[in-house]
């Protein structure tokens, strides 16, 4: 039910908006975090995995250990601390019961409205006394650039194997069910450089050679499983000089591993023969983004979502993301784990908001996943 302590997590949102954290650039943000559970007197440890990927902030975990003298099940419940790049001035203003960002840019909700729940939850689990059977928070960084945090943390460390992760931009009552798989291809055509003007018959266009495979590509919502995108392309040295060289980057995924594995091999064989056309060479290089997992409506992370939103008064909508989140990681390690929308909308753009309400009902929420937990046999 609505709480009043929409104030609370209210100001932690707004105070963690305006610290601009971009992938790689996560400490100001992270020792906010930690600063505010060590106030509440919690042990908050932070990993190496800042130095192995490249951020100036690592992993933080910190444990609420258990309380609860009936048992129950340990869960753990993660965001990141990270944004997409600003473009602007973060200015986070409240209008109409509605966080916007008045600079311009992105609100930074994906993931730090997550970020303020579970700190405002934590809070309030330790103040009011609450029995629970352990609960531990992570906050991760670079998420957004390939869930780098999550990839580098030693999941041996958790004591609880089941999680949740508040990252899927929708109302609040949707459960994922499951995340694509996802590859990512990085192609360099080669040609040769000419005058364009005075010998351009001697010359090969890479540029030309891209041009080609692209426009052979089938990109877009393949099917209700399978997408495909070029997202980079880059080529050319000057407008009078024929390109030997252009690389463009490709993001394919798919809720069917055999589907991924049938569109890289379609996608590299048109490359290849875009090359020859062209009289180019290509050079491909293709790597794994993330797993994909898919769960039942019985599973017991699943199970257990959809009883904290039943106890705060939501219907459970079950469906399947197009996106990965760190939870697509923790599956990967044998840690169940389920992505819960928490009502923050369009991300990633200049438009982004999310309404007063909904962070004050992702406590809700957090304090019900608790009890359930608590309550697990």
């Amino acid at each position: 039910m609505s709480s009043s302590w929409a104030p609370e997590v209210l100001g932690l949102f707004t105070e963690l908006a305006a610290i601009p954290s971009p992938p790689g650039e996560e400490r100001e943000v992270a020792d906010r975090v930690r600063g505010y559970l060590e106030g509440l007197g919690l042990d908050v440890s932070e990993d190496e995995a800042g130095a192995r990927i490249g951020s100036n902030a690592g992993n933080l975990l910190c444990r609420l250990e258990p309380t609860s003298a009936n048992g129950g099940l340990p869960i753990f419940l993660c965001a990141h601390l990270d944004t997409v790049q600003p473009t602007g001035p973060l200015e986070p203003v409240v209008e109409n019961g509605v966080v916007r960002n008045a600079g311009g840019t992105i609100l930074g909700a994906d993931n730090k409205a997550a970020v303020a729940a579970l700190l405002e939850s934590a809070r309030l689990i330790l103040s009011e006394n609450r029995p629970h059977a352990g609960i531990e928070l992570i906050f991760t960084p670079k998420e957004e650039v390939g869930l780098q945090g999550a990839k580098a943390f030693d999941t041996d460390r958790l004591h609880a194997r089941v999680g949740f992760v508040y990252d899927h931009a929708a109302p609040i009552g949707e459960v994922m069910l499951g995340a694509p798989y996802a590859r990512q291809l990085e192609v360099t055509m080669r040609g040769r450089a000419a005058h364009a003007g005075i010998a351009p018959e001697e010359g090969r266009s890479a540029i030309a050679a891209a041009a080609r495979a692209i426009s052979d590509f089938r990109l877009g919502r393949l099917d209700d499983e399978t997408t495909a995108s070029v997202g980079l392309i880059e080529g050319g040295t000057a407008r009078n000089i024929v390109p030997d060289r252009c690389t463009f980057s490709i993001d394919v995924r798919s809720h069917d591993e055999t589907k991924l594995a049938d569109l890289v091999q379609e996608l590299l064989e048109t490359i290849t023969f875009a090359a020859a056309l062209e009289q180019c060479e290509a050079e491909t290089d293709v790597g794994e983004s993330y797993r994909g997992y898919r769960f039942t409506r019985g599973d017991l992370p699943v199970r257990l979502a959809c009883a904290a939103l039943e106890r705060e008064g939501f219907q459970p909508r079950l469906g399947l993301g197009g996106g990965g989140a760190d939870a697509n990681v923790f599956n990967e390690r044998g840690r169940p784990c389920v992505n819960l929308a928490n009502g923050m909308t369009a991300i990633h753009t200049p438009d982004e908001h999310i309404a007063v309400s909904d962070l004050e009902r992702m406590v809700d929420v957090t304090l019900a996943l608790a009890d359930v937990a608590r309550d697990e046999p």
